[in-house]
């Protein structure tokens, strides 16, 4: 059988629902301990992050901790793609489930760095997501790429290309697993 796209994304969405409770909640506080350990080294204070649905990654303790010396930012949908917008509380559910702050007027010109959720991941390190394309329109948008992280709870990856060339590529993958992929 041959691996496609589709498949390769429904067979990592059913690990990522599948893992229990106790696992979860493990692979939350390395991956939390690990992205904050890369951002020592990186220059940059304009950062878009992203606010986890239920089996994502979860970030939030390294945006609380992120937002004390950064400028961040989260994605606000606008048809079918998205703009970024400054993090502020309160967040509101909106479509598909996911938390934006309020919309904003202000123009972000530059990020530096992008956290970035993946379902999985191919063998040019593109990012396979939810199946909408809206990173991959946003980062299309942009005049300079910024360093971009992937994260993901358990790894999911294939040395298979999979992705279309317009698919977000990133710099280094971040799991639960013992495995940093660059």
């Amino acid at each position: 059988m041959i691996l496609t796209k589709s498949s390769f994304r429904k067979k990592c969405i059913d690990g990522m629902k599948n893992r229990s409770k106790n696992s979860f909640i493990y692979d939350q506080n390395i991956i939390n301990k690990k992205l904050l350990k890369e951002l020592q080294g990186v220059k940059g204070k304009n950062i878009l992050l992203y606010y986890p649905i239920d089996f994502e990654a979860d970030i939030k303790k390294s945006i609380v901790k992120l937002r004390k010396k950064n400028n961040i930012f989260i994605p606000f949908m606008e048809n079918e793609s998205f703009k970024i917008v400054p993090f502020r509380l309160p967040l509101q559910k909106k479509k598909f489930d996911i938390y934006e702050a309020g919309n904003s007027l202000r123009k972000i010109k530059k990020i530096d760095i992008a956290i970035v959720p993946v379902v999985g991941v191919d063998g040019n390190l593109q990012r396979i997501g939810f199946g909408k394309g809206m990173y991959d329109r946003f980062f299309a948008k942009l005049k300079k790429r910024p360093y971009t992280i992937f994260i993901q709870p358990r790894i999911c990856f294939t040395k298979e290309i999979v992705c279309d060339h317009y698919d977000v590529k990133g710099d280094l993958l971040i799991t639960a697993d013992n495995r940093h992929i660059k």
